[in-house]
């Protein structure tokens, strides 16, 4: 189960919803093993795409290392889908490189709906798990 805050959650969401017709992407660091989303950060596209997202090589570089030296790893790796429902591609799977990570896809096909869904990869293999909005997101 993905146990993500309130505020987490609008923020992806909104980033979602702003970057339509492209697809967003972006990651949520949490302190390593913890399986605690907190600490959103948004990333570029590098492929400008509605149809395919790729995080830019040299600044997936920095969040890495960055999350290396606050002790974190990515918990969550979210994108989304501009005109489909949010089910990982063939593409998305084989890119699916975090096993330990929950990998969240956030439909924009529906302006007033909002499609939030997550899903552990691993080995090629798809499960969606029930992901549980928690606090109210106040303060963060």
């Amino acid at each position: 189960m993905l146990r993500i805050d309130r505020s987490i959650y609008d923020k992806i969401v909104s980033h979602a919803r702003r970057d339509h017709p492209d697809e967003a992407c972006g990651v949520v660091a949490g302190p390593e093993k913890s399986d605690r989303p907190e600490r959103f950060i948004e990333m570029a596209n590098a492929e400008r795409s509605p149809t395919f997202y790729r995080f830019d090589s040299l600044e997936q570089l920095k969040v890495w290392r960055e999350m290396d030296d606050r002790d974190e790893e990515p918990v969550v790796i979210y994108h989304s889908h501009t005109a489909t429902e949010a089910y990982p591609s063939r593409t998305d799977i084989s890119y699916a490189s975090e096993p330990g990570a929950h990998y969240v896809l956030v439909s924009t096909r529906e302006p007033d709906t909002v499609e939030f869904r997550s899903y552990r990869i691993v080995d090629g293999e798809v499960t969606e798990e029930p992901v549980e909005i928690t606090g109210t997101g106040a303060g963060q």
